[in-house]
């Protein structure tokens, strides 16, 4: 495994595990709009070293360990790390700007930069084969739109406590980093880059036009 890659599995995963026992911790360092707005901005990135359990834990570092090599065999390991953690603080930054007015609302979770990583891999390999409920077979890009669309769906019916905000942000993260690094993109697979911003422009149409 990358260095890289195990260096932040094993960071999370003794993180997490000091806020499973102390609630101390745990609070100072979440994301929460209250305390960000007071000055407190370092909590955009350590909450993204946070999990509520090792279900969650495991869930989101699993996901990181498929979908990792992919980046990092195309761009290198110091670009997968600006990926990662710059879809980490998009999706705090957008969870920040949707919620700024919601002093109380609070998250944790790397799921932000784990969905960045996701679409930065399928913006590379949009034709790679995923397993919907690991047994239905769909190419990469309809499950990144699928998935986005879902995101919009639970942030407008607020029905469960999965933070789809940040699953955005950070999804966009990857998507606007992945296009910075490889320019090309825009000339080589202009279509499938434009396929793929359409979940995100239809959340920023439904924001605009109060639907949110």
């Amino acid at each position: 495994m990358n260095i890289f890659l195990l260096a932040i599995i094993i960071g999370t995963g003794l993180i997490s595990y000091k806020g499973f026992s102390d609630t101390f911790f745990f609070r100072k360092y979440e994301f929460h709009v209250g305390s960000i707005r007071a000055g407190e901005q370092i909590r955009m990135l350590t909450s993204g070293f946070l999990h509520v359990d090792w279900m969650h834990f495991g869930f989101n570092m699993l996901t990181l360990y498929f979908f990792a090599p992919v980046v990092i065999q195309n761009f290198g390991e110091w670009s997968f790390l600006s990926i990662y953690f710059g879809s980490m603080l998009a999706g705090s930054l957008l969870t920040l700007y949707l919620h700024k007015e919601d002093y109380y609302y609070r998250a944790v979770g790397a799921s932000g930069a784990v969905t960045g990583i996701i679409y930065a891999s399928i913006l590379l390999y949009p034709d790679m084969t995923l397993y919907l409920f690991f047994a239905i077979p769909i190419p990469g890009y309809i499950f990144g739109i699928g998935y986005l669309l879902y995101s919009i769906y639970g942030m407008k019916a607020k029905n469960d406590n999965i933070g789809h905000t940040a699953h955005f942000g950070g999804a966009i993260g990857g998507y606007v980093i992945t296009l910075m690094k490889e320019p090309a993109m825009l000339h080589e697979n202009l279509k499938m880059v434009i396929l793929l911003a359409i979940p995100i422009l239809v959340l920023f149409y439904l924001h605009k036009t109060n639907k949110l």
